[in-house]
């Protein structure tokens, strides 16, 4: 019952956790240094701020950053992410003038995004991902450097449609 009264509203009675993650545009590893993540950090730190979105756990990695966040009930996860990937842009991009160089148009994130909710009890194993995940990036194992193509076209073995001819609905004229 505690869960429920520390998650009293106005109107509403509920809890909003979400996990995000987002990449830099074209998967460049701009935050290598210590002090571009702390600077990027602190930027997604302001836009939450900003948006009155509370974060929960947050980790930059050297291409990507994940945010465990609780979202006040009426904002949807899309805006939350709007804001966040926005507005910390412009705070790195303002603290680190340089940056323009690699992004000349001013795009710092990739339009890609990940979001899942995040329940109540499930809170402490995604806090234990992002753990597991950092420990994981300082130790690749299954990294293969010649990945397997993706083989095109019909899947093999798949038959055409009457005796091998191709069926179209519209005449072509």
């Amino acid at each position: 019952m505690n869960v429920y009264k520390q998650n009293r509203h106005a109107h509403s009675v509920g809890w909003s956790t979400w996990h995000f993650e987002w990449c830099t545009k074209y998967r460049y590893k701009i935050f290598t240094k210590e002090k571009l993540k702390n600077v990027c950090l602190i930027a997604i730190q302001e836009a939450a701020k900003r948006g009155k979105i509370e974060i929960v756990e947050m980790e930059v990695d050297i291409d990507h950053v994940h945010v465990i966040a609780s979202l006040p009930m009426t904002m949807s996860p899309a805006k939350a992410l709007h804001l966040l990937k926005g507005f910390s842009s412009w705070l790195i991009f303002a603290q680190i003038p340089k940056l323009r160089y690699r992004y000349p148009k001013g795009h710092l994130w990739s339009p890609g995004k990940f979001a899942a909710s995040v329940g109540h009890i499930t809170l402490e194993n995604a806090k234990k991902y992002l753990e597991e995940h950092h420990a994981k990036d300082l130790n690749p194992t299954n990294w293969n450097p010649r990945p397997v193509a993706k083989r095109r076209g019909r899947p093999k073995g798949e038959a055409l449609a009457r005796g091998g001819r191709q069926i179209f609905t519209k005449r072509f004229r």
